[in-house]
């Protein structure tokens, strides 16, 4: 009797065991699946280079507003970075930098490991089949980097690069646009804006395509290189020259962030990207 009592005794006591652990468990699940889902919900991710400035760049301290960059030591500054704020602000949400590689943010977007992307990126006709963007936070003329003193300086027309080795950055715009120069020399486009600056200053290349804004950064921070502005310059659409965010298809974002952009005047708009000029590091 005593073994059957206990034997009674020690399966009952194994089921309320049992039964405890599954408890505990299933509550655990909850509170991580929950806590989880929160903190995404309180955070808004976004993709960028941190190596096109003015637009974004990495730095190695949090001045003149820099954010710290998800999963790494370094800070993310520029224009890109301040309407990045503002938007997580009217967001209501704590703003995340996740560094990524240019041929990598749309992948990242639309398998949602970020948010959005305000990265300098143009809303083009082949990237809207793919992602949607907001209204436009920037606008901006291509214009050519070169070095200064040399045969390009003073060119004032795209069709005066006839017979010049020119690049732009892979996957843009930028880099089908070298096609309106007749008779150039067309180099193969490079993965970013630092190296581009490599090649020019040894000689590779001798110019290449961007916007005025990172025109003015290169020309600022290296005292060989000049920007052409033309007075005959690419012929491009209105998306080709404009910057948007780019969120996933259908996103709910969309509208929440071109309610915050309205409310960034074009005075601020231009004192944020001249802030962001004067800010830029010394060399990338």
């Amino acid at each position: 009797m005593k073994k059957k009592l206990s034997l009674f005794l020690a399966i009952s006591l194994s089921a309320i065991i049992l039964l405890a652990g599954c408890g505990t468990s299933g509550d655990s699940d909850k509170k991580t699946e929950g806590s989880g889902s929160s903190s995404e919900k309180d955070t808004f991710k976004v993709g960028l280079e941190a190596g096109y400035a003015p637009f974004n760049w990495t730095q190695m301290d949090d001045s003149n507003g820099g954010v710290k960059i998800d999963g790494n030591a370094e800070y993310a500054g520029g224009y890109d970075v301040e309407i990045a704020k503002k938007i997580a602000e009217g967001l209501g949400k704590e703003l995340v930098i996740v560094k990524t590689e240019w041929d990598g943010l749309v992948p990242s977007l639309t398998s949602g490991k970020i948010d959005a992307i305000i990265a300098g990126m143009s809303p083009t006709a082949e990237r809207k089949e793919t992602i949607d963007f907001s209204d436009n936070y920037y606008k901006s003329d291509l214009i050519m980097v070169v070095k200064k003193g040399g045969k390009y300086e003073g060119a004032t027309a795209i069709q005066d690069f006839k017979g010049a080795k020119v690049t732009a950055q892979l996957n843009t715009f930028h880099y089908s646009v070298i096609d309106q120069i007749d008779g150039v020399e067309k180099k193969p486009a490079m993965d970013n804006f630092p190296a581009m600056r490599v090649a020019l200053e040894s000689g590779v290349i001798d110019g290449y395509v961007s916007e005025r804004p990172e025109g003015v950064s290169a020309s600022a921070a290296n005292d060989n290189f000049a920007m052409v502005e033309f007075t005959e310059g690419f012929k491009t659409s209105e998306d080709d020259t404009a910057i948007a965010v780019g969120v996933a298809k259908d996103s709910e974002l969309t509208a929440k962030i071109n309610e915050i952009l309205a409310g960034i005047s074009e005075e601020e708009r231009i004192s944020i990207m001249d802030a962001a000029i004067k800010n830029q590091p010394a060399a990338e």
